[in-house]
């Protein structure tokens, strides 16, 4: 049994239906405050649902009883209720819920982090301290850290709206980012389960192209035989964004954006495609996917 601890999210979801798709069995764990739409969507397709929150350990105890596995993908960054934050959540949480899963005798533990960026982001923090914990659990585990979510980071949630053509980019514009897109992350944590090449490892995940924000615009407007309206935000307001954040939610986006305009992110995928191969998704096949949406 593989306990998915994120079930609702965009990528816990994904992940669901993959397990679903290939069979496997698994428990999908939703809070019983989580949206009734996307609970009655996993009701359709897990084949158990259980109730439980990283906020509360012995939920968390019942949850990992007979489970060889656990994903997990929980984050505040997108879907956050009252009480939520990336201390309690992110950190705290996901800390309790490697150890109830220790505890449980979970023999993998799958964990969705992320590359480093900044060091001073409270998210970035929570994720270290929830890997360090986890490589000291003495469970198998497989940390996955992908870079940015093209449907995330090239979409109108962080300001990049294609459907209006117009695009916000942090900083020059001209550093490369290995997008990746979330489904394709999800194969890589449904393929990490019981994969002896996925024991015990960190894996940087990126994917098939490298393009800087200005390219992909540029792909944009070549699809859509429209021309761009481009806001560049400079790198130094977005550091001062984050330095004057009170917020650790609000640092942490500060923070990512602030990497966006100054670092490259770029990975090189061969040595993990030849572990865990999988078709992956390009950013060309994302904008003829989203190119047709209209305002």
């Amino acid at each position: 049994m593989i306990l998915v601890a994120g079930s609702t999210g965009l990528l816990g979801g994904e992940i669901c239906r993959r397990l679903a798709a290939e069979g496997k069995p698994f428990r999908a764990m939703v809070r019983e405050t989580s949206d009734k739409q996307k609970v009655e969507g996993l009701r359709e397709i897990a084949p158990e649902l259980i109730h439980a929150d990283l906020k509360d350990r012995p939920s968390l105890d019942v949850a990992c009883q007979k489970c060889t596995a656990v994903i997990s993908t929980v984050s505040t960054t997108i879907s956050r209720q009252e009480d939520d934050t990336i201390e309690t959540v992110d950190r705290d949480g996901q800390l309790a819920l490697v150890d109830a899963a220790r505890n449980a005798g979970v023999q993998q533990f799958v964990f969705i982090s992320f590359p480093p960026i900044d060091p001073e982001v409270p998210l970035e923090q929570a994720k270290r301290a929830v890997e360090s914990r986890l490589q000291q659990s003495g469970m198998k585990y497989t940390i996955l850290q992908p870079v940015n979510f093209m449907e995330v980071w090239l979409s109108p949630a962080i300001g990049f709206d294609y459907p209006n053509r117009n695009a916000r980019v942090y900083g020059s514009g001209d550093n490369k980012v290995s997008w990746i897109s979330f489904r394709d992350v999800a194969k890589f944590a449904v393929a990490s389960i019981g994969n002896s090449s996925a024991y015990d490892s960190v894996i940087p995940l990126g994917g098939p192209d490298a393009l800087s924000y200005n390219e992909v615009i540029k792909m944009f407007e070549e699809v859509t035989g429209e021309t761009f309206t481009v806001e560049s935000i400079p790198a130094e307001a977005l550091e001062a964004q984050k330095n004057a954040a009170t917020d650790s939610l609000q640092k942490s986006f500060a923070g990512m954006m602030h990497a966006l305009a100054v670092k490259e992110f770029t990975i090189e995928m061969e040595d993990t495609l030849n572990k865990l191969p999988i078709q992956m998704m390009s950013v060309k096949d994302y904008i003829s996917e989203v190119a047709g949406v209209s305002a």
